[in-house]
């Protein structure tokens, strides 16, 4: 993500990266060592994005969204609200009601975190970007205070849609993403469609 947010220019053209990650904290720049718990045999990897400590793992959707938010004449809070909408109108695909909160980017369902966003930009270009809880095991978020926060609870789209996949949930994220940010040719590098 650096590497390219280093070496893209004015006409490089934006990317959305969709993966999963083998279990792994990652700890902002602002982390505190305190939100910590136990992180038994997950390792912490100190990284340069905002925001504190998360968890990421196998059944987790994370989209790096490498957009130049100057070109798109965006600041940092219009484009957190983009991804936000982006995420409940996914999760109203499964007749998930959703909401974001002013007090903490990402999105909630019930005052439990369904999707952090922790963002770095650089040069106008923005990358990390979202991880959107699908179908995964929660424990380890008991081990740290996720996004600081000591009381907070997460959930998941399969324990409100059982039926949810994590490709199904990627293709309407990206579906809803491109529409927001007004992209009208996608090009899937996975399988070269458009």
């Amino acid at each position: 993500m650096r590497e390219f947010t280093d070496k893209r220019n004015e006409n490089t053209q934006d990317e959305i990266w969709l993966l999963e990650h083998p279990p792994v904290f990652t700890q902002g720049q602002n982390g505190k060592a305190e939100h910590i718990l136990n992180s038994g045999d997950i390792p912490v990897v100190p990284i340069d994005r905002g925001g504190q400590i998360t968890y990421h793992g196998p059944g987790q959707l994370v989209a790096y969204t490498l957009i130049d938010i100057k070109r798109k004449k965006l600041n940092i809070r219009e484009f957190v609200t983009i991804l936000e909408k982006s995420i409940i109108n996914t999760l109203l695909t499964y007749n998930i009601q959703a909401a974001s909160q002013c007090k903490a980017p990402g999105v909630y369902v019930d005052n439990k975190k369904i999707c952090s966003i922790g963002l770095r930009v650089r040069r106008g270009c923005s990358y990390h970007g979202l991880a959107l809880n699908v179908d995964m095991d929660l424990e380890p978020f008991s081990r740290i205070n996720p996004c600081g926060f000591s009381q907070l609870k997460m959930t998941q789209i399969t324990h409100l849609a059982p039926s949810a996949t994590l490709p199904g949930a990627g293709a309407q994220l990206i579906h809803f993403l491109s529409d927001i940010l007004g992209y009208t040719n996608v090009f899937d590098h996975s399988n070269g469609k458009l």
